[in-house]
């Protein structure tokens, strides 16, 4: 017998229009038809709004080049957590694995479907609130149809991204347009002493950022698939620089669209504001709105999950999660096991999930940890200098970023704390509990390798390795 064993390896097939899409589409999606309304009465008025929107634009451009210098220095996929663990260590990695896995990712995928759901039954519940079982059923079909969707073709995930990035990229500029005309027409009394009221709090303005970057979550979808990216010093840079500079663009007009069609009144009671903007402009069409809102939550939610699969996947081959996540299925080269298991987290985190306290402490809790990647890269940028660096950015924008992250962590804090908060971080540190019987001294029973055994002949998948 041949003693050369055969690797399997996930396939570099994300081109750059596939890497401008899986950003673009991932952050255009539930958020600018479901955060305008709650980001306007956070924040008091109209003109604050706008430059909260810019900021919130302006802070994940800044993020997003820092994160294209680290995938460029480390050419793995995960993201933050494998930049985390070169820097800071397993057991800060861990920590954030321990917490993205069982909250952050799976109250991503959730609160995109709700938002998804919410759409696609509002049509149907025109002058009341859709039930609430109801909503959840639909969100609940969404995941499992692109858990199949990601589980069974590469290839096919990434043309399903393509398609509804253009679909959604459509759909906002119609309300674009929609807006302009208005505003033309003379529709700019929304306009008039645009920052009266407005709430300068601490707590006002950092959970304003918080539903505001919620719409831009999605931005570093890329660094978690480096290893399936073609070229990534080159294509890596250029998807950022393209997608964000669109997306940031797109979601400035859309908001002066909002605001110019609809009073701030009408904009904060609003439910699913794209419909009332549809119904507003588009009279007896306004359901398209409605349409156009399900298909760009749809695409955004396929986006979370190819990304984080992937995560789940790195953190399984790096010895943090159980063997059997760290496979791929031999045939399809996709990492089912890692995403059936997201699969089942953001199932039982739909259950009591609701969707603002979603936004707020899937956005506390990343930051948190976007704030240990920034210093991880100031360190790798004084301690290792020598490194090559295909791309690199000037030292003052890490920096910058890292301010920015320490302020959305401690703001909502400081200012109006609140028990929640409390509970977020101790469950962020409890993976220590975790980390010490289980992965540092490898207290691991022998039923999870007959398990592991089992689930590898069931689900048809073999290890994979590094793809450098």
């Amino acid at each position: 017998m041949d003693n050369k064993e055969q690797k399997l390896s996930l396939k570099r097939e994300v081109g750059l229009a596939g890497a401008v899409s899986l950003i673009g589409g991932t952050m255009i999606g539930s958020g600018i038809f479901m955060s305008p309304q709650t980001v306007l009465y956070t924040i008091g008025s109209p003109g604050a709004s706008l430059v909260v929107w810019a900021c919130c634009g302006l802070l994940v451009i800044l993020a997003s080049f820092c994160y294209a210098e680290l995938g460029t220095v480390i050419k793995e996929s995960g993201g933050e957590y494998i930049y985390i663990l070169r820097t800071s260590g397993p057991v800060v990695a861990f920590l954030l694995i321990f917490s993205s896995v069982l909250f952050v990712r799976p109250a991503g995928v959730v609160g995109i479907s709700l938002s998804f759901a919410q759409y696609v039954v509002a049509p149907f519940y025109p002058d009341c609130t859709p039930p609430v079982i109801l909503v959840k059923c639909v969100a609940a079909t969404a995941i499992l149809t692109l858990a199949t969707v990601n589980c069974l073709n590469v290839r096919f995930s990434m043309s399903v991204q393509v398609f509804f990035m253009v679909a959604k990229v459509f759909a906002l500029v119609v309300i674009i347009i929609g807006g302009m005309v208005m505003l033309v027409r003379g529709h700019d009394e929304n306009f008039e002493d645009s920052f009266a009221n407005t709430n300068v709090g601490i707590n006002s303005i950092g959970i304003a950022f918080y539903q505001g970057l919620w719409s831009y979550d999605g931005w570093n979808n890329l660094n978690y698939v480096t290893e399936e990216l073609k070229r990534p010093e080159v294509n890596l840079p250029r998807a950022v620089v393209i997608a964000i500079s669109l997306v940031t663009g797109l979601y400035l007009l859309v908001n002066v669209s909002y605001l110019t069609v609809m009073t701030p009144k009408e904009l904060m009671s609003s439910n699913a504001v794209a419909v009332t903007w549809g119904n507003k402009v588009l009279g007896s069409w306004g359901w398209i709105m409605s349409v156009a809102a399900a298909l760009s939550a749809f695409g955004s939610l396929n986006g979370t999950f190819f990304s984080g699969g992937r995560v789940c996947f790195v953190a399984a081959r790096e010895g943090h999660m159980p063997d059997i996540l760290s496979m791929a299925h031999v045939r399809r080269l996709t990492p089912s096991p890692a995403l059936i298991f997201t699969t089942i987290i953001s199932l039982v985190v739909l259950i009591p999930g609701d969707f603002q306290s979603i936004v707020n402490y899937f956005s506390f809790t990343a930051w948190f940890f976007y704030a240990i990647t920034m210093c991880g890269l100031l360190y790798l940028k004084i301690k290792k200098p020598e490194l090559p660096r295909p791309y690199k950015v000037p030292i003052i924008l890490p920096i910058l970023v890292l301010v920015a992250a320490v302020f959305l962590v401690l703001a909502p804090i400081i200012d109006n704390p609140q028990i929640e908060y409390l509970y977020v971080s101790l469950f962020i540190f409890s993976g220590i509990l975790v980390y010490i019987p289980f992965i540092h001294y490898k207290l691991c029973p022998g039923l999870l390798t007959k398990l592991t055994l089992f689930l590898q002949l069931f689900l048809e998948v073999a290890p994979a390795d590094k793809n450098l």
